[in-house]
């Protein structure tokens, strides 16, 4: 099958996006010797998409593990200039004021429709709201008359970004919209989409990377040896409640004096408030943060391993592979009782869920899980064996692929369950 899937970035961009896509579309090389072609942009991260002066990689064509890369160079001075007249525009109410904030965010490609519609594909997939080339890729495959499917990784909660009515046009358009979560999936039907043409599939991870690294050794390694250690390993961003757990852990040092902080992830503008935070702190607690930006892939499995409980306290998630990640170390989660994560997480048997943006609440359920180790381990174990047996990428990937198979024979979609 010739497949074409659509994404803001890929590998080596860092984002749960650009993870899945890339494990996705390497999955069905490896187990159904798909042709597999990602058309993509030339941008690290979000922020370089109306952020001129961000570096960028080079326009072009490459093949990384029998995927073919094309990223497309983004016109990021045009949504640059666009972001104060969309914000003026949205607090005036001006009609048609969405177009101009999807305008603004991105990424704006002059090249992508007209590339879609001469790509000879058998189905795509493009993915995810609220950007641009996703609303692009759909009009192209319509106009090309050929099979697409959508995956918006929506974030209800966050209505700036997703309360857009233009996305919702588009989704109900859509031969098949694929949902992270069930929440998810009934959130567009009631927006309007045919339930008939919605599926739920979730995401994978390469759980056995994780579990080839010891704890001992990963604390070894970053000199953490014998320490209790709170952990987030994610996009370091304002919507994922880094600033929320830094201000939680003065409670947490309050009863538990020795235990470290580990804040890991790609470097963002929002890194600097972090770190302004970081200041207020006093010599011993910023002694105890460990900052580790911009690190490799490879490394992720050992910076997991490292932690003892995973505090990952975002409001805005479609999904929150980290959870599955710091599972399939067998760690403890806390996350947000908010949107999606609820469906992801079983409060009281593999996490805990607090309230967004309530650092005393999170406090308190760190200094719950601290004060009872064979509890959190239980938590830990239960995340294992849930992964194992639902979020693994061979599978996820066999489900896509009967979508895609349904798409391109005409059918109805097929129950995957």
């Amino acid at each position: 099958m010739k497949i074409l899937h659509v994404s803001q970035g890929y590998t080596p961009a860092i984002g749960g996006t650009e993870k899945v896509v890339q494990r996705l579309s390497e999955e069905l090389v490896r187990q159904f010797e798909d042709e597999v072609t990602v058309f993509t942009t030339n941008c690290y991260n979000a922020e370089a998409f109306y952020t001129p002066h961000l570096p960028k990689m080079a326009a072009g064509t490459e093949v990384i593990n029998g995927v073919r890369i094309r990223r497309f160079e983004v016109r990021s001075q045009i949504s640059s200039l666009l972001r104060r007249p969309q914000w003026l525009a949205y607090q005036l109410n001006l009609p048609g004021n969405q177009y101009l904030r999807i305008l603004s965010a991105g990424p704006i490609i002059p090249d992508l429709r007209k590339a879609i519609q001469r790509f000879p594909f058998d189905v795509m997939l493009a993915t995810s709201f609220p950007l641009l080339h996703t609303f692009t890729a759909a009009r192209a495959a319509e106009r090309a008359g050929r099979p697409y499917a959508l995956q918006g990784n929506l974030h209800p909660q966050d209505t700036w970004s997703f309360g857009k009515p233009a996305i919702y046009k588009t989704i109900n358009r859509a031969p098949c919209y694929i949902a992270n979560t069930e929440y998810e999936a009934r959130y567009v039907v009631s927006r309007g989409a045919i339930p008939s043409r919605v599926t739920t599939i979730g995401i994978g991870v390469d759980q056995e990377q994780f579990e080839r690294v010891a704890s001992d050794e990963a604390k070894q390694h970053l000199g953490l040896s014998g320490k209790t250690v709170i952990g987030f390993i994610g996009q370091i961003a304002a919507t994922k409640g880094v600033d929320t757990l830094v201000r939680a852990m003065g409670k947490v040092w309050e009863e538990f004096p020795d235990v470290h902080l580990l804040i890991a992830g790609s470097r963002t503008l929002f890194s600097d408030q972090i770190e302004n935070l970081l200041m207020e702190l006093n010599r011993q607690e910023h002694e105890q943060v460990h900052l580790v930006y911009n690190f490799p892939e490879e490394e992720k499995p050992s910076l997991f391993s490292v932690v003892d409980v995973f505090a990952y306290p975002s409001g805005y998630e479609s999904f929150g592979i980290a959870f599955l990640e710091a599972w399939s170390c067998k760690k403890p989660v806390i996350g947000c009782r908010r949107g999606a994560i609820s469906s992801v997480v079983e409060a009281g048997k593999d996490g805990l869920l607090v309230e967004y943006q309530n650092e005393l609440l999170l406090a308190e359920a760190i200094r719950l899980l601290l004060r009872n180790p064979s509890w959190a381990w239980e938590m830990g174990q239960a995340g294992y064996a849930k992964v194992k047996q639902r979020y693994t990428w061979p599978e996820i990937a066999r489900r896509y692929r009967q979508v895609y198979q349904d798409l391109v024979e005409g059918h109805g979609l097929a129950d995957l369950n």
